[in-house]
């Protein structure tokens, strides 16, 4: 099949998404407002979008013209546009069909709350979608108050590669490189250091973990607008010595960073689906400890493989990380369970072949 992608090719998520047709022999292009994130596979045809900074207004038909454009041209088997708001949009505008629209989550959830003008958006891309895929269940209902044909939505996750996420990708040199000693029981968060994901409460409750496991460390990976004031808030905690700030990891550095960890963490105050940083540390044989929101307690079983707490409570978020990392066996155990979860449930693969089944649907009038 002809398949063309309108989406952000500086995401990881887009790029697997479409990386994964090309591999498969489809005729693949991309159109794109950022360029690629790494180098451009030959088998993927990208078309980054000329715009003119700052200026939003004027973006949006110099977007539009472009991508009917390129869609004239490619004269495609399948356009597939991702997140509602910015690429769905403008897709939309097109009206091109077949027409499938995936919507990422704040897309939905949050920004068709912030102006009437966004809102309209979402309902003018939704309704004008052949198909409609979202991560999470509580995502359908939301689309459908929007306007959205409940018939014409399917939950397909992102899913997780787990041939690259395992606990077999442990590296001792991770370790050696952050200065952590080999016997140090270590917890890892991988979110961005923006306030939506409250990496404060994470960082509140170090003190309160290091009073009953005195040897731990934790690894903050990721970059945002509050790091500066989160190492600044782990130095008048006294425990700057036990936090490594690592800043953005390289996608290749992901999985043996996870697999080198003991504990995830994840205290995001808002979740579409199952995060994909989750989901990498649940097929790496990590228990996890994440914020009890959205569609979570569906994936991280309580007792089973991890714990959910409340949004903003550092105390119960201490005492859960706490228990993890004075209990071997409990870690272990909840970690095997997260992998069977990965494995069962969010397979990239599994995942990837239903959406290529959904193409095949539309494309032939099937």
């Amino acid at each position: 099949m002809r398949i063309c992608y309108v989406g952000d090719a500086g995401s990881i998520h887009m790029q697997r998404w479409v990386k994964y047709f090309a591999d498969k022999g489809h005729d693949v292009c991309l159109i794109s407002p950022r360029p690629y994130l790494g180098d451009v596979p030959r088998n993927i045809e990208l078309h980054v979008l000329k715009l003119i900074n700052g200026v939003r207004f004027v973006n949006v038909p110099l977007s539009v013209i472009q991508i009917a454009r390129i869609i004239r041209a490619k004269n495609p088997d399948i356009l597939h546009a991702h997140h509602v708001t910015s690429s769905g949009f403008w897709a939309a505008l097109c009206g091109f069909h077949p027409y499938v629209l995936t919507a990422w989550g704040s897309d939905i959830v949050v920004q068709p709350n912030k102006s009437r003008l966004v809102k309209w958006k979402a309902a003018y891309a939704l309704k004008r979608a052949d198909l409609i895929t979202c991560d999470a269940e509580h995502m359908v209902e939301r689309m459908a108050a929007l306007g959205a044909a409940r018939e014409n939505i399917r939950v397909i996750f992102f899913g997780t590669d787990t041939k690259k996420f395992s606990a077999e990708q442990a590296d001792a040199g991770i370790r050696e490189k952050l200065r952590i000693a080999s016997d140090s029981p270590t917890v890892i968060s991988l979110r961005s250091l923006n306030p939506i994901y409250d990496l404060e409460s994470l960082i509140r409750a170090v003190p309160l973990v290091l009073k009953e496991v005195p040897e731990a460390t934790f690894i903050v990976a990721g970059n945002g607008e509050q790091r500066s004031y989160l190492e600044n808030l782990a130095t008048s905690l006294g425990v700057g010595d036990k936090v490594r700030f690592v800043g953005a990891l390289a996608n290749s550095e992901m999985p043996a960073y996870l697999a080198s960890s003991d504990v995830y963490v994840s205290t995001s105050l808002s979740d579409a689906g199952l995060a994909a940083s989750t989901a990498e540390a649940m097929a790496s044989e990590l228990p996890a400890v994440i914020t009890d929101f959205g569609d979570n307690s569906q994936w991280v079983k309580e007792g089973q493989g991890g714990f959910l707490v409340p949004l903003k409570s550092p105390p119960l978020l201490a005492e859960k990380i706490a228990y993890l990392l004075k209990n071997e066996d409990v870690r272990r155990k909840f970690g095997k369970f997260n992998r069977g979860v990965i494995e069962e449930r969010n397979d990239y693969y599994k995942e990837m072949e239903k959406v290529e089944n959904f193409y095949s649907n539309l494309a032939t009038g099937a």
